[in-house]
């Protein structure tokens, strides 16, 4: 019988999780799991969990959370052969978006136990990861206007979370209406550009913005790089404009909008940057080193995610539960 640690935050999260967190636990055991429930306080214990897990050869640590949780426990686990399994207990939960996983709401309380029967049998696949100046993510790594409004907003209270991303949208509006623009220096691989930028992003995974736009459509999660948006602009206007054609999925369309694909690129700005790495916030030095680890993560993954990945399967599904 193959062990799981099943980690999450009683006190997070738009509903009280630990209920749902239950249920999941024994759809989980249903199927040949032998499961412990870590309930943890803060990121940091997150990071550590996963990272004791992976020590002691616990063949999953399912992680029941938003993007950010996901990106924590992700970093604890790089670089170990124990698998992430992701429970889909945020706010916009963007990742599980992309993977087609259940997301739990007000209309589908069973979105934890639905999540967890998708992979409770699942295969492994190898999927890369990123590193901000030393620290690990697994989404996206930004700067600009996204890493400033992250910055202010984050972290946020139960009912603060109730509203989902009305308070993240609330906020952009009102650092926009003041906004110049974020002097930056990037240099990918023989590229360069400097000048004034509403934002710079890295992204390992399609969706971005709550899952409201696709950044990098055809980004697969195991080819050993990462897509990099740099949107030029320094007034409300271009940031309207670069919001209103992200909305729209029109991004070559954007005045000055550059696209590029990296395995290391280095943002150099003004004193510290302001960046969100998964959607957390992080403050990195002037010079920022961003780089791909490729194949750093074993991850559960559901069917019909094929169209994710370059490469097949690392394993077969990490537990076949016995026939009768």
């Amino acid at each position: 019988m193959q062990r799981a640690w099943l980690i999450f935050n009683p006190v997070a999260g738009r509903y009280p999780p630990t209920p749902f967190v239950k249920r999941a636990a024994a759809v989980l055991r249903e199927h040949g799991w032998r499961v412990r429930l870590i309930p943890t306080r803060s990121g940091e214990t997150i990071t550590r969990m996963a990272r004791r897990a992976a020590r002691r050869g616990i063949e999953a640590v399912f992680v029941a959370g938003g993007d950010g949780s996901v990106g924590l426990a992700a970093a604890g686990l790089m670089g170990s052969q124990t698998a992430l399994g992701i429970l889909p207990a945020g706010t916009a939960n963007v990742f599980a978006q992309d993977l087609g996983l259940a997301r739990m709401s007000w209309v589908r309380w069973t979105g934890l136990e639905e999540s967890a029967r998708l992979l409770a049998n699942a295969p492994v696949y190898q999927v890369d990861m990123g590193r901000c100046n030393g620290r690990p993510f697994l989404l996206w790594a930004g700067t600009g206007l996204d890493a400033v409004v992250v910055q202010k907003v984050e972290p946020r209270r139960r009912w603060e979370k109730v509203f989902g991303i009305a308070k993240y949208a609330t906020y952009a509006v009102w650092t926009a209406s003041t906004w110049s623009g974020m002097r930056l220096q990037v240099e990918v691989e023989g590229f360069r550009s400097e000048g004034e930028f509403v934002m710079a992003v890295a992204t390992n995974i399609p969706r971005f913005a709550g899952g409201l736009t696709q950044l990098a459509p055809h980004a697969r999660l195991d080819d050993g790089q990462m897509d990099l948006w740099l949107f030029r602009g320094h007034s409300f206007n271009d940031i309207a404009r670069t919001a209103w054609m992200l909305w729209l999925g029109r991004l070559e369309e954007i005045p000055g909008a550059v696209h590029l694909t990296f395995r290391e690129a280095r943002i150099m700005g003004k004193g510290h940057l302001p960046f969100q790495l998964d959607g957390e916030p992080v403050l990195c030095a002037p010079e920022t080193t961003l780089e791909v680890l490729p194949h750093a993560l074993r991850l559960l993954v559901p069917p019909g995610t094929r169209h994710l990945f370059v490469h097949p399967p690392a394993a077969a599904p990490a537990f076949t539960a016995p026939t009768s």
